[in-house]
């Protein structure tokens, strides 16, 4: 025991009391009667331990202010100018000679930031660029200040917690709302030059997206370095979430100077008239190939080992020869897998350390008013000092509770990914079929396959849409798997091991004879269907003893009432799980084939479809490059003999006595090789519109024409 220092000295009673305000609450539990005597109860603490309190994690000290030698405001204040400037100076540089070239030698041109229709370009500089976008943009919503740019405003927001100093400026609700809105336009902005560079295929433009990837991962990086906790929701919140946007800069870090050293020793590379045309080429090799692909064949009798492999692999994309999934369906995959991260560690931190906290700071009197109500089993009286157990008790619950919610992110995020990837063989599986003009397979209506207004603004809005329900769906799969696991930990589980009855189990035990009934009542239909009910013939079978399945019918009809309404509780339990976990897709539809419209998400999807096909069709692509690529020069043929042979329409007489007749040298027999060129090219012509119907309409009319192919295909022209 400790000698008070004096009542009226607030130092003592300070130093008495340990550095964390809820250790003292822990260390000094409340007995009955030790307020009665007036002095014990004005020198309560002479019962703390004279031991220093350890430091406790779970309760760590205020997190010191954080001054890093960059600050954002200056970080943005300098790359902001930066990037704008590169944009303007590649624009002038690259651009100017390609539009009015009459004027000036040509104007400056807007400088693109990546063609996401093509199928050639830098798939791994725009995903890092839209992955950084994302992070920026889902860390945007809980920051103080959205708009780093600009200076903070004066005044304490409603929301301002009790820990911050009231002489720091923050912005008000109102002015942060709008902010918020600018930050939507400013980061996209921000980060446009970094995907911009890598368009013009020029050494300039690699230097400049070095510059500016070294720029932006050296300043984040070295301000994580030199503030890496925050007291933002969690200490370790603020460096995890910004662990993708590290990542997404490294790589460009790394990518553009490889660019520029490659540019330096090979040379600029002319930007393609049509791009993507390697692998345009690829695909209609690897289509009119006659080489047996593997698994091409059918197997009529699987075993059930076999089935469920090909199931799970059906779930991992495994990519083929000659197909390549398009730009716009990579960037979405990878967006909405940082938003599905982003969300995760939002919910992860968010929780699991309040638990925690929670689970250390119980105390006897809380779990006395968990065992009155019910909630933690106790043995005997309800006591503060006989609950040694019951607090135990409480403690292993909120330790359940957190295992039931890390383990229920954890499936989440897993059946998320799942049917990300299982989205990329869908998508190949509809692309193709689109390509040979089998609209049926994909749509539920035929279509015709051309953009218009909705669909270019579904197209925009694609990548986005995912990465929004991607988000969603996991927030839905976490709410109802949490409750499913906690639900099972404790009804099935913690009964069994503390060994006490289960609510679960005593409605199991007392309706017995109602779920024996249900049993019965099934198995028996089942038996008179198949014994009674029903007659085999030689090729179908018939129904028999109709006098006998009606007087059943008429019997079982209360019982099959209560076996429906265990069908409807199934089929709403079943069709809640089938629907959270494919919420995050849009290439499946969750309403029925014939209002399947009025989902947003599907309805995105279809729209998408169309642009990508209209526009990106790989046979189209293929043989416009055909077309554009210039003819090898042909040896010139041998002199012939102008004369005419001997016979008697040579002679001069013969001139003569015909003067209307024309006489036509025969014209030179083609070349074997040009020949059979040409005529592989028919062949694959024919083949393409055997195999892709609607590319018919495309075509030009000199081509339509059944005569052009050498053929009479149809009924002649008048």
């Amino acid at each position: 025991m400790r000698i008070p220092q004096g009542r009226g000295d607030p130092g003592g009673r300070g130093a008495a009391m340990a550095p964390n305000g809820s250790v003292g609450f822990r260390d000094s539990p409340l007995e009955p009667g030790i307020f009665l005597d007036e002095d014990l109860g004005s020198d309560w603490y002479i019962y703390e331990s004279t031991e220093s309190a350890p430091h406790d994690d779970l309760f760590p000290d205020a997190i010191p202010e954080c001054h890093p030698t960059i600050s954002p405001q200056l970080y943005h204040t300098v790359m902001a100018p930066i990037s704008l400037a590169v944009l303007l100076a590649l624009s002038f540089l690259v651009k100017r000679r390609r539009l009015h070239l009459s004027c000036w030698n040509g104007v400056p041109g807007l400088l693109s930031a990546g063609n996401l229709l093509e199928q050639d370009g830098q798939r791994a500089v725009a995903a890092a660029v839209l992955a950084l976008l994302s992070s920026e943009l889902c860390r945007l919503l809980l920051e103080p200040e959205p708009l780093p740019l600009l200076p903070p405003t004066a005044g304490t927001p409603t929301g301002t917690p009790t820990g911050t100093p009231t002489g720091t400026p923050t912005a008000s609700p109102t002015a942060r709302e709008f902010r918020k809105v600018l930050a939507l336009l400013y980061f996209p902005a921000l980060y446009l030059p970094l995907l911009a560079c890598s368009g013009p295929r020029h050494r300039l433009g690699y230097a400049a997206g070095t510059l500016l990837a070294w720029g932006h991962c050296g300043a984040q990086a070295w301000h994580r370095a030199q503030c890496p906790l925050a007291p933002k929701i969690h200490q370790l919140y603020s460096l995890l979430s910004h662990i993708p946007a590290l990542l997404s800069l490294s790589l460009l870090s790394l990518w553009y100077p490889a660019q520029l050293l490659r540019s330096l020793r090979n040379g600029d590379s002319p930007e393609p008239r049509i791009s993507g045309k390697s692998y345009y080429r690829k695909y209609l090799k690897a289509l009119l190939s006659k080489r047996d692909r593997k698994g091409s064949s059918v197997k009529i009798d699987e075993s059930l080992g076999s089935r469920i492999r090909s199931y799970l692999l059906s779930y991992i994309y495994i990519p083929e020869e000659g197909f390549r999934i398009p730009l716009k369906l990579v960037v979405s995959v990878t967006v909405a897998v940082i938003a599905v991260y982003q969300v995760a560690v939002l919910l992860l931190v968010a929780v699991v350390p309040a638990l925690r906290i929670i689970r250390a700071g119980m105390t006897k009197d809380v779990v006395v008013l968990l065992v009155q109500f019910g909630l933690v089993p106790s043995q005997g009286a309800a006591v503060p000092g006989d609950l040694e157990q019951e607090l135990r008790t409480a403690r292993h619950f909120l330790w359940a509770l957190e295992v039931c919610y890390i383990c229920s992110l954890v499936l989440c995020c897993l059946l998320t990914c799942a049917m990300l990837l299982r989205s990329l063989g869908m998508h190949r599986s509809n692309l193709r079929a689109l390509y040979q003009g089998a609209v049926l397979d994909v749509f539920s209506k035929a279509h015709i396959l051309r953009p218009s207004r909705e669909s270019l603004v579904c197209w925009m809005a694609f990548s986005s849409f995912q990465a929004a329900f991607a988000c969603l769906g996991l927030l839905i799969q976490q709410v109802i798997f949490f409750l499913c696991f906690v639900a099972f930990t404790f009804l099935v589980v913690i009964p069994l091991q503390l060994g006490t009855s289960s609510p679960l189990f005593g409605i199991i035990r007392n309706m017995w004879p109602f779920w024996l009934t249900l049993v019965v009542a099934v198995l028996v239909q089942h038996l008179l269907a198949h014994f009674q009910f029903l007659e085999q013939h030689s090729l179908q079978k018939e129904i028999t003893n109709r006098r006998a399945l009606f007087i059943v019918t008429f019997l079982l009809f209360p019982t099959n009432v209560l076996v429906g309404s265990m069908a409807a509780v199934w089929r709403m339990v079943i069709s809640g799980l089938y629907n959270a976990v494919h919420f995050c897709r849009l290439d499946i539809s969750l309403l029925h084939r014939g209002v399947e419209t009025f989902d947003p998400g599907y309805r995105t999807y279809c729209h998408y479809l169309r642009v990508e096909v209209s526009q990106c069709h790989p046979l189209l692509k293929a043989f416009c490059s055909l077309l554009l690529q210039p003819g090898r020069p042909e040896p010139p043929a041998p002199p012939r003999d102008t004369r005419l042979e001997e016979g008697p329409e040579s002679s001069p007489c013969c001139s003569r006595l015909l003067p209307g007749l024309q006489l036509m040298h025969p014209k030179p027999p083609a070349l074997g090789r040009a020949r059979s060129r040409r005529i592989r090219a028919r062949w694959w012509v024919a083949y393409t519109l055997l195999h892709n119907p609607s590319l018919t309409a495309s075509r030009k009319t000199a081509l339509a024409d059944p005569a052009a192919n050498g053929a009479q295909l149809g009924v002649p022209r008048p």
